[in-house]
Formats: structure tokens, C-alpha cells, sequence
């Protein structure tokens, strides 16, 4: 979707009779918005949620559901992981950035056991059951799984690796349907209904108004082609997701994004972006990404992932997210997975994963120099590549990328190899500024009155790297405070 209509203020004093008036008004009704409302409503303030679907729940819903948290969760606890907020800190410094914000990871991360044993007063599920396998997630019902690669080098090196990837209970589990991110919103929202939160569907909010003063007061929004204002007497809130389906903002900023699936909604279309920006708010980040590479991980780490020249370049048991990364971004997503057929085997019977993430390989060879030949690559690099390989892992090692040894061991013909060019999907990390309170903050980098914002329409704790559940961690986190600071603005 592209950018279409004005995004421009509209001033109150245009504004002649207010249709709806809330003290909090709230853009989109994801976990963002859902958080937002709660809190509010928390604090007292009446609260009304416009959402341009026609329910509530957003990408959130369709999501795995993951929750990013850690610190000494009561979860972490009840399978017998210890962690700190320290460890937790040190881990997201070095694998959200570069230009991770240091703010915003340190409040969440001292907030993230405060922040869990909220979610479970809300009603949100956690079955204390720790899964262990390399996976996107879990195989089941299980609540807690390492969703980052806090485990593989370097991160194991930085800081004590503690799983982190906090995950819903679910019954007949349906990902995309009623899986984790489904378990995760439907409490959220009878929470808020408990509390006395409104919302109203079908409702597209269109321009944001402000005061004379510059105070941000309502919203124009539009409802089956009607025109309707609503007032917000203390704040609004913006969760209306990313620009992942906005593809003229994808052209200005993540062009490498264009022309592949979204992992997002259609609603993920910029607009809280767009209208913040008319208001002169910063943004950060806007060229980053996180990028889904569709195999099952217990393929990955058994073989080895090469570019197409043969080459390795990153360590095969790290968070496939960043193998992703790496793969469209670092080397124009021409990538493979080689792997033997002893691996193939051991993967496939250890697998839980759908087959649509069990790819099959293109080439099978008995040699390296036919399938490299058979794979277009130039001659000699793949055996060259394989000869280093299998030489430190007759010892279990890996001293060129240091994938753990447990993956580690030589690959003996035949060989075949799986093709994961066009195997990525993203969607995008970059957003509107905010402070740790979750005020929009102009260019000058001061908060724009009565603007607060969370979720995937701001730059979150992910800058330029990701773990599963980060976006559903910090959107739900900043969005409570959004919701708070609104409420008492």
C-alpha cells in the first residue's frame, strides 16, 4: 500500500462540533494499543480505541506470540534459569544494535519481571515448561524457549545466556490463527473491556489535531466514508503499526524489503508515522529490519550456510532471524544451505516444524566439485570452504565462525544442498522517536504535547538486530507507559 491523503494537522478551532470525546484517545488496537488502553484505563481515564480493522488483535494476533522478557521472570524461575536484568541488558546492547537505545533497554529490562507478572494479573497464560530444540518456536504448549541465540557465539561470550522468548499458552495450537500472539491479546482485551474501555471498529484515523499552542487534542477519523472528531482531553496514543505495507516509504527507506512477503498486516501502512512526522517528530532506524528466513533451524545448524561464492559467513546455530539479516542484507540474499544426507535425516526425524519449513535440497551430488559445479558456484571455493570445515570438525570445532560443537562434525558426500534465495520475509524495525515514557519527541528532541506512541510505529529496543519477541515485549512495555503517560498528561 502506498501513502494516499492528506496527513497534514488539522488546527481545533476548525474543528466546529466534536463527534466522540475520551480523556485517552488510542490508534490501533494491537498489543501496543491493547497496553495503552489498559493502563490508561488503569489510571482512571476514559478511554476510547479507534481501530481501522474490523476487530481487534493486529499483526500481534497472528503472531507466534513470543514476549521478549527476562531478569528473573517468575516463568524463567519455575524451570530453573537464573538471569538478571544486568545479563539481560548486556545481551540486548549488543544484539538490537548498533544504536540500540541504552535508555530504553535499561528501563525494560529492569521492568521486564514487573512487566510479566502484569501480563499473568491480566490473564495471559504461561505453561512453566521449558523446550529446548532449535526451532522458530516451540513444538507445543511450552512457555519458554530461547528466542535470540543468547546461547551461540558471540552472545554466550557477553553476557550469562538465559531463554528468554516468553510464549502464551495454547490449546490445539494454530499459529496464525488462535496460536500465541492470539493467548497474548484476547486477556489483554477483556482487561480493558473489564475497565470500561471503548472502541470502535472500521474507524481510520486520518489526521491528528492540534491546539493553537501546538498541544496534539483529537483526531479526524473516518468511518465507512463518514468523517468523524473525536476529542482527547489528556493524549493520544499511536500503535498503529509499522510502514511495512507502505511501499513508497519501503522505496525511501528499506528498499531491500520491496517485492517480498510482509511479516505484518495490511494496516501496517506508515500512517502513524506519516502523521507524526507533520507535526516535525523525529524518526530512527528507518532502514533496519527484521527478515524471517522460512527453514526449520534443525536444518541449519546440521549443515553449513554459504553465498554464492562458496563462502560461510555466519555461525549456522545463532537466532535464525540473524542469519536472515545477514543473508538479504550482507549478501543480497544469494544463499545456501549444504548439508549431508546423514544430517538431512537426523534434522527431519528431529524436526516439529510445519513442511512448508522443511525445504528439500535442489542439488544432491557425491561430491563437493559437482554440487558446487551443479550449484553455479565458482570452481574450487565450495571444496575449499568444506575442507576447512571438516577438518576442525573431525575435533568437534569450529574456529572459523564458532557454531557450538554439539552441531559440529564433518559432512561426507552425498551432499545436497537447499536453495534459500527468495526464503526471507521482514518486516520493518524503524519508527518515530520516543522517550522512555513514550512521548513523541520532535526533530529538537523535545516531547510533542499531548503525542505519545509504542509498538511497531516507533523505534523500539530493536535498531538494527532483533530476537523473537521483542516487538511484542517493548510494544506491550511502552505501550502501558504510553497509555499511562496519556492518561495523567
Amino acid at each position: 500500500m502506498s501513502a494516499t491523503g492528506t496527513v497534514r494537522p488539522c488546527a481545533a478551532r476548525d474543528i466546529g462540533t466534536w463527534d466522540l470525546t475520551a480523556d485517552v484517545v488510542v490508534a490501533g488496537y494491537g498489543v501496543a494499543g491493547a497496553a495503552a488502553a489498559v493502563e490508561a484505563a488503569t489510571e482512571g481515564a476514559e478511554v476510547l480505541v479507534l481501530e481501522r480493522a474490523g476487530g481487534w488483535g493486529g499483526a500481534a494476533a497472528l503472531a507466534g506470540g513470543f514476549i521478549y522478557l527476562g531478569g528473573g521472570t517468575a516463568l524463567q524461575k519455575a524451570c530453573g534459569f537464573d538471569d538478571s536484568p544486568e545479563a539481560m541488558s548486556a545481551f540486548l546492547m549488543a544484539a538490537m544494535g548498533p544504536g540500540a537505545d541504552a535508555a530504553k533497554i535499561s528501563a525494560y529490562c529492569e521492568g521486564s519481571v514487573a512487566h510479566f507478572d502484569w501480563l499473568v494479573e491480566c490473564g495471559v497464560p504461561f505453561k512453566p515448561v521449558f523446550y529446548g530444540e532449535p526451532a522458530w518456536e516451540p513444538a507445543a504448549d511450552e512457555g519458554l524457549m530461547y528466542s535470540g541465540g543468547e546461547n551461540a557465539h558471540p552472545f554466550d561470550e557477553i553476557a550469562q545466556p538465559a531463554p528468554r522468548g516468553h510464549l502464551p499458552q495454547m490449546s490445539d495450537k494454530r499459529t496464525g490463527e488462535r496460536g500465541g500472539g492470539y493467548m497474548l491479546m484476547k486477556p489483554l482485551v477483556e482487561t480493558a473491556e473489564r475497565l470500561g474501555v471503548k472502541a470502535r471498529y472500521d474507524t481510520r484515523v486520518e489526521q491528528l489535531v492540534v491546539e493553537q499552542d501546538g498541544r496534539v487534542c483529537g483526531v479526524v477519523a473516518r468511518t465507512y466514508g463518514q468523517r468523524v472528531t473525536v476529542r482527547a482531553r489528556r493524549g493520544v496514543v499511536l500503535a498503529s503499526g509499522s510502514f511495512t505495507y507502505n511501499e513508497d516509504m519501503l522505496a525511501a527507506h528499506a528498499p531491500l524489503l520491496l517485492d517480498r512477503p510482509g511479516s505484518a498486516v495490511e494496516e501496517h501502512d506508515g500512517l502513524a508515522v506519516r502523521l507524526a512526522q507533520a507535526l516535525g517528530a523525529g524518526i530512527a532506524h528507518m532502514d533496519a529490519c527484521e527478515v524471517a528466513i522460512h527453514m526449520d533451524p534443525q536444518y541449519l545448524i546440521r549443515g553449513i550456510v554459504v553465498n554464492d561464492r562458496g563462502q560461510r559467513f555466519i555461525n549456522e546455530d545463532t537466532y535464525p532471524g540473524r542469519i536472515g539479516q545477514a543473508a538479504l542484507y550482507k549478501q543480497e540474499n544469494q544463499t545456501f544451505l549444504v548439508l549431508d544426507e546423514e544430517g538431512f535425516e537426523q534434522a527431519r526425524k528431529a524436526s516439529a516444524a510445519p513442511e512448508i519449513l522443511q525445504l528439500q535440497p535442489k542439488w544432491v551430488c557425491e561430491s563437493a566439485a559437482e554440487l558446487a559445479s551443479e550449484m553455479g558456484l565458482p570452481p574450487g571455493a565450495l571444496e575449499a570452504t568444506l575442507e576447512v570445515y571438516n577438518r576442525h570438525a573431525e575435533g568437534g570445532q569450529d574456529p572459523l565462525l564458532h557454531k557450538a560443537s554439539r552441531w559440529v562434525r564433518p559432512l561426507r558426500g552425498p551432499l545436497g544442498a537447499v536453495d534459500l534465495r527468495g526464503m526471507t520475509s521482514g518486516f520493518a524495525l524503524g519508527g518515530l522517536t520516543t522517550s522512555t515514557d513514550s512521548e513523541v519527541l520532535h526533530v529538537n528532541g523535545e516531547p510533542i504535547p499531548g503525542l505519545f506512541a509504542a509498538g511497531r510505529a516507533t523505534a523500539g529496543i530493536a535498531a538494527w538486530g532483533y530476537a523473537s519477541g521483542a516487538s511484542l515485549g517493548d510494544g506491550s512495555f511502552f505501550g502501558r507507559r504510553a497509555g499511562r503517560s496519556a492518561a495523567r498528561a
